[in-house]
This record gives C-alpha cells, structure tokens and sequence, in this order.
C-alpha cells in the first residue's frame, strides 16, 4: 500500500515538472579569472644602517629597556705631504787666471862709470799680480829706442810674486846723451810675457815725489 503511495507522489511531481512552458536552464559555471605572475619587488638596501638597540635591564624591576646605541666613528686625517723642491746645487770652480799689471812711476837719467857705460836711462815701475794663482820667476824687461849696449839691469825678476802682491823695481837702459827716450816695458812670467806697457815720454821721477824707497820688496797691492 506505501509503494503505490510513492509511486503517486513520484508520478504527481513528474507531470507537474512537464507542464512548464519554458525549462529551466542550468545555473552558470563561473570559470575563475586567470591571474598574472604576479611581480617580484626588491626590497631597497638601507643607505643609512638602522641603529643598533641594546638591551639593558634595570635593577629595580624585570623590564628590559632597549636603548639605542649610537655608533662613534672616528676619521682621522692624515697631514697632507710637505712638497720640499730639490734644489741642484751648482758649484763653480774658477779656473786659475795669470794676470799682471804694471804702472810707470816715473824716470831719470844717470851716468854709469862701474859698467863703463855714460848717459843710462833709470825706469822704475811696479808690477802687480791681480790674478789667482802666482807668478813664479816674475821679471820685468825696459826697452829704449835709442838702447846701445846692453845694460845688465834692464831684466830684474823675482823669485815669486804672490796673489794680490805688488813689487817695486829699478830698470836701466843705455841710451844716448840728452835724447828724449821713448821706452817699453814688458812683465814676464816663466819667460811668458803677460803684459807690455809703452811710454814716449817719460816724467821725471824727481818731480813725482822722487824714487820709491822699497825697491824688490813683495807688499800686498794698494788701492
């Protein structure tokens, strides 16, 4: 009696399921969106590190308290290089430099009875060193115009005439009676002449304050 009972329901529900004019249509699937990849963010480095916290405890209670640390940091500066420019030095040796000088003091005239000679012509001159080195065997040779005979005082010379030294001498010459005499004077130095003076008149010595009084002494040179 029950099976006949569904089978009643069953068929009623069947029928009324027909008699729609229009049949229901089947619900919608939704089919997900599909997604892109998503991106990959890098996070950026800190330009500026994040301070450091320390932990500290406090005594008197059990809380801990951090407490940033500021870091010290030190730069030191090294001085900069002191620059000190080299400098060559030049050192100059002057070579050595034989160089004379001569002054005419003055002249007079004599008669020489010991060489057998009359009428001689007396020059005296001074002879200075202005070089640098020495003048070893520094003689000094007068020369006249009218000369004869050869007198054996008209070539006086010196051992050695120092640097910046100065020497007075006596020359003589056979010349003739009363002629002006025009003479020359040539200072040597191991037979090396270095300088040659020529006087065509010379003054009387008498009237320039007389003949010097320190013949063949070496002194150091006047101003």
């Amino acid at each position: 009696m029950r099976r006949i009972f569904y089978f009643l329901i069953v068929a009623m529900v069947l029928n009324s399921c027909a008699g729609w004019g229009v049949a229901p249509q089947p619900f919608p699937v939704l089919t997900p969106i599909s997604s892109s990849t998503p991106g990959i963010v890098t996070p950026t480095p800190f330009i500026i590190p994040p301070p450091v916290f320390a932990e500290t405890s406090t005594p008197s209670s059990n809380v801990t308290v951090i407490s940033p640390v500021t870091a010290e940091v030190t730069i030191t500066l090294s001085p900069a290089p002191t620059f000190t420019p080299i400098v060559p030095t030049l050192s100059f040796t002057q070579p050595p430099v034989q160089s004379a000088n001569l002054v005419i003091l003055g002249c007079n005239t004599s008669i020489d009875i010991t060489h057998g000679m009359g009428e001689v012509t007396n020059a005296f001159v001074t002879v200075k060193n202005t070089g640098t080195i020495d003048m070893p065997n520094t003689c000094a040779i007068l020369r006249a115009i009218d000369e004869d005979r050869e007198h054996p005082d008209k070539k006086v010379c010196i051992p050695n005439l120092p640097v910046h030294n100065e020497v007075n001498l006596k020359l003589t010459v056979d010349s003739k009676y009363k002629v002006d005499t025009i003479i020359q004077v040539d200072v040597a130095s191991n037979e090396v002449t270095l300088l040659r003076l020529d006087k065509q008149s010379c003054q009387d010595i008498s009237l320039l304050g007389g003949a010097p009084s320190d013949l063949n002494q070496i002194k150091p040179l006047t101003p």
